[in-house]
């Protein structure tokens, strides 16, 4: 029985199990749990895009980085592939997953949906609820939540048993995903209040949120990259008396075929959004992704913004642990802010901020402040072209000289309280301030060579010992202290006595602590100077050796015997990383190949038009779709497709002429012979919409196809007034009223537009109905044959955004439909051949076989597939699908995991499309492969 109180607005949620009696309590400041407040370092890590065998190294490195607490969705179509087959066994088993979290210390913020969005197929829905009658996705559908309740009956007694109340460690449950961004909370507020309600009765006790739009009752989470203030200010103005939590704060970005690489997010840009969060006063930051991990299989989803904007198979995202679970240099980021908050968490949770401070600070850098009890925390933003050394002075004519780089915002602490009785003002950025033993110990981070001044100030005596030579001023009384020390490779460390407490203060470079970690137990620890750190299965802690100019030592207690209180900190170890031979990756057998001979393919049962992949029960995979044509003389055509929503291969008579890439609708241009032609599509199915007013669609082609029909381009000629415009190119002005347009008709009497259409269309002064449009969905397909007249047509239309990367027009006429057509899946278990030289270009499968070296105990490999000289298709490997692959970029190289490898006999199958030989394929291990990994105590 869960009790909700309300005291001087502290919301409490207590377990009435008295092993446990932590409470989860809230107010507007944060989230208390057991009686302490917390900020909440969330990492976002999905359970379903990784093997379970991986979880653990996954969670352990969230951990290192100072995370406390695990976001995860739930992804419904991993659960029920196929309607009433339930699985939440090995990589599904969420509990488990929930479980390892617990037993790690990390706390869960649960995401159940039912949509989930996160560039997953179909938002997490399972593909054949496409296929119920009259069903509305995301709405107060009957038949559509008839699905979500019986989903949700599976999966919340899986969180329910899980949550703080019932000793687990799942502390928030969110309430669907996103919603704001599909309507306003008014419209959406009955069925916001449906799910709210159904999770209550299915025994959810901790508080749920929403993320972008909220529910009455629930707590309300920002999701966003940049813009912090704005995002506070709007949840403040919402919900002013709970936690402000950044629910995605988007570490990077995902990647689609055919598009560059999405690393735009750089470390430092990373680093100073996070300090925006924090100054304008968040509690808690959800890292999206903190792990991205891989879209196997055929999870990759499709997104807004073009006609196929298809997700790539690796979920990398840019994010601090890559997907093959290495830190990058913004998960030395992320710790670095991670240990800022732990450090100053206090101050950080219970402040509020400075109106009309009194620090001064010279043109060019901007201030702001947060003050609690006396103390006060500065937030120094420079807006300079250059790096440089600015003064800035604090109340009662104290100046620091802080050192700012351009864009980066710097705290500096303004008589902070340390310890009690102990107060600090720095501009060095602080990552830790424990009780190590006896010791106060504080950390500060700095730039390699960087200065920093440092300034104690003390109820009672201070005592300083000069052992380092370290400038250093005391003030008559000897309470004060001024300090001017530097960030060197060999860590400066101080020592002095404030009344009877000892202080150290350890000054770090940005190599020094970037290689810092703060190991949380019964006991806080510090392993200083290792590249990385995990934990093995029996407990010990291993490390990486940060460099051959690199003295790694051990803070606090390392299970080794402390010989005396005060010098514990004086004990280091040194360690010297061993000189290995590089791992060799594994080399494959000869390929054998079986090309596919489309014109012997059995036909199957014949429809009117093609058939998509729900409507044939298909989640995944390959079709192949047939039509016979006859024809009385040599031609060639246009054919209009009028509902295609994957790329496809156009063959006629076995030979490929053309790759359709537009979808929606689209047309291709194809040359037929006299007599008989078999014309066939191969279609791969890239991706259901993983967000959008739209969400829903069928698969493949599923749309009448038709012949002799015309495809005009239409971004090009258009008309403001007078002037000539070019929507492929870029205006920056705004146009003074809707653009127009003609075209003309003849024989053909429908037609189609399709690409970025605004609403406020109007074709021959008549505005086109489209449904649920949204001006950030950048391409629709909208069939305008009820507008249109023979001969001269007008359209109208605003436009708010060029350059316009498509806009075309599609006519054809009703009785030129290709009808009788057949639709055939592509299995991938076929009988292979030898190698052999057949050359044609047809789709082929090729198989290898590999055996895996043996891999010395002191190493962790990564294993990847280069698909250099590929074209586009999918990959096997012993049976599980590795994912789709396409080599038009940016994905060059596909994850291997090794916990699917057997030591001898690995088979690998590739499907391609165009029927390339696999000469330049190769397996390599990524670059941490080779460390060598070495037990620190």
């Amino acid at each position: 029985m869960t009790n909700r109180i309300e005291d001087s607005g502290l919301q409490t949620l207590s377990s009435n199990q008295p092993q446990q009696q932590i409470q989860l309590q809230y107010d507007a400041k944060s989230f208390i749990i057991g009686g302490k407040r917390v900020f909440l370092n969330i990492a976002s890590i999905h359970y379903f895009r990784m093997p379970r065998q991986e979880w653990r190294e996954v969670l352990v490195k969230a951990k290192l980085a100072g995370m406390n607490c695990v976001d995860t969705y739930f992804a419904w179509n991993v659960h029920e592939q196929e309607e009433g087959k339930w699985d939440f066994s090995g990589d599904n088993d969420c509990g488990a997953f929930l479980d390892l979290c617990s037993e790690l210390g990390l706390w869960v913020i649960a995401r159940p949906g039912p949509f989930i969005c996160a560039e997953w197929d179909f938002g997490g829905f399972p593909y054949w609820l496409k296929t119920k009658e009259n069903i509305q996705f995301r709405t107060d559908n009957e038949a559509y939540l008839h699905y979500v309740y019986r989903y949700l009956d599976q999966l919340v007694p899986v969180i329910r048993s899980r949550q703080l109340t019932k000793g687990g460690s799942v502390i928030l449950v969110q309430v669907e995903n996103e919603y704001g961004y599909l309507a306003e909370d008014a419209s959406g507020i009955s069925y916001m209040n449906g799910l709210r309600d159904a999770l209550l009765e299915r025994g959810i006790e901790v508080p749920l949120i929403t993320c972008e739009g909220g529910a009455e009752g629930t707590i309300e989470g920002a999701n966003f990259w940049s813009g912090a203030d704005g995002h506070y200010e709007k949840l403040m103005r919402k919900q002013p008396d709970v936690p402000k939590l950044v629910t995605e704060f988007w570490t990077g970005w995902f990647e689609h075929w055919g598009a560059p690489a999405a690393t735009q997010k750089t470390p430092d840009l990373y680093e100073k959004r996070i300090m925006e969060a924090i100054r304008a006063g968040f509690d808690g930051i959800s890292h999206y992704m903190f792990f991205g991990g891989t879209n196997f299989g055929g999870y990759g989803g499709r997104t807004v913004g073009s006609s196929d904007i298809f997700m790539v198979t690796s979920y990398d995202y840019d994010a601090p642990l890559s997907e093959y679970g290495r830190i990058t240099d913004k998960y030395r980021t992320a710790k670095k802010m991670s240990l800022f908050t732990q450090a100053l968490g206090e101050i950080l949770l219970e402040s509020e901020p400075i109106d009309n401070g009194e620090a001064r600070c010279e043109e060019g850098i901007q201030l702001q402040g947060r003050q609690w009890n006396g103390q006060k925390l500065w937030f120094a933003e420079s807006i300079k072209q250059e790096k440089g050394i600015f003064p800035i002075t604090l109340e009662n004519g104290r100046t620091l000289q802080v050192s700012i780089r351009p864009g980066q915002i710097v705290p500096i602490l303004d008589r902070i309280e340390i310890c009690p009785g102990l107060k600090l003002t720095s501009s060095g950025f602080v990552i830790g301030n424990d009780r190590i033993g006896e010791i106060q110990t504080v950390i500060l981070a700095g730039e390699d060579g960087g200065r920093t001044h440092i300034v104690f100030e003390a109820d009672q005596d201070l005592h300083y010992d000069n052992v380092g030579n370290i400038p250093y001023e005391s003030s008559k009384d000897g309470r004060a202290l001024h300090l001017d020390v530097f960030h060197f490779q060999t860590p400066q460390r101080i020592r002095l006595m404030a009344g009877g407490q000892l202080v150290e203060v350890i000054m770090l470079n940005s190599f020094m602590s970037d290689r810092a970690w703060r190991i949380q137990g019964d006991e806080i620890r510090w392993a200083i100077g290792w590249t990385d750190i995990d934990f093995e299965a029996g407990g010990n802690t291993i490390g990486v050796i940060g460099g051959s100019d690199c003295e790694p030592f051990l803070l606090g207690e390392w299970g080794r015997k402390r010989d005396d209180v005060q010098d514990h900190a004086d004990r280091m170890t040194s360690y010297s990383g061993h000189a290995i031979k590089p791992l060799v990756p594994p080399s494959f057998s000869e390929w054998k190949r079986k090309t596919t001979n489309l014109l012997s393919l059995t036909s199957g049962e014949l429809t009117e038009r093609p058939r998509g992949f729900a409507e044939l029960g298909l989640e995944f995979g390959y079709l192949i779709y047939s039509n016979d044509v006859e024809c009385d003389q040599d031609q060639e055509s246009t054919l209009i497709f009028s509902a295609i929503q994957d790329s496809a291969r156009l063959f006629v008579n076995g030979q490929e002429q053309a790759m359709i890439r537009q979808v929606g609708a689209a047309s291709a241009a194809v040359r037929l012979s006299k007599g008989h032609n078999k014309l066939q599509l191969l279609v791969q199915h890239m991706g259901s919409l993983n967000f959008s007013p739209f969400l829903g669609e069928e698969k493949g082609i599923f749309g009448s196809v038709y012949m002799e029909g015309s495809a005009v381009e239409l971004r090009r000629d258009w008309y403001s007034g007078e002037e000539v415009v070019h929507l492929d190119e870029v205006h920056t002005g705004t146009f003074t009223s809707a653009l127009t347009r003609t075209f003309e008709l003849m024989v053909n009497d429908q037609a189609i537009l399709v690409g970025a259409l605004n609403s406020g269309l109007q074709i021959n002064g008549k505005e086109v109905l489209m449904e649920d449009y949204q001006n950030w969905f950048a391409y629709h397909a909208v069939d305008i044959s009820a507008y249109i007249v023979s001969g001269t047509n007008t359209i109208e239309m605003p436009v708010s955004k060029t350059p316009v990367n498509r806009l075309e027009l599609l006519t054809y006429n009703r009785s030129r439909e290709l009808t009788n057509w057949s639709s055939v899946i592509m299995e991938d278990t076929v009988e292979f051949e030898e190698d052999s030289v057949n050359s044609k270009m047809s789709p082929t499968w090729n198989r290898s076989t590999f055996d895996l070296p043996a891999i010395p105990d002191n190493l962790n490999p990564k294993l990847k597939l280069r698909m250099t000289g590929m074209s586009k298709g999918y990959i096997l490997l012993n049976g599980k699908n590795l994912g789709r692959y396409w080599q038009i970029g940016p994905q060059e190289d596909y994850k291997v995991p090794m916990a699917w490898l057997k030591q001898t006999g690995n088979e690998l199958i590739l499907f391609d499309e165009e029927g390339r030989r696999p000469d330049s394929v190769r397996l390599l291990y990524d670059v941490q492969s080779n460390q060598s990994w070495q037990t620190l105590i």
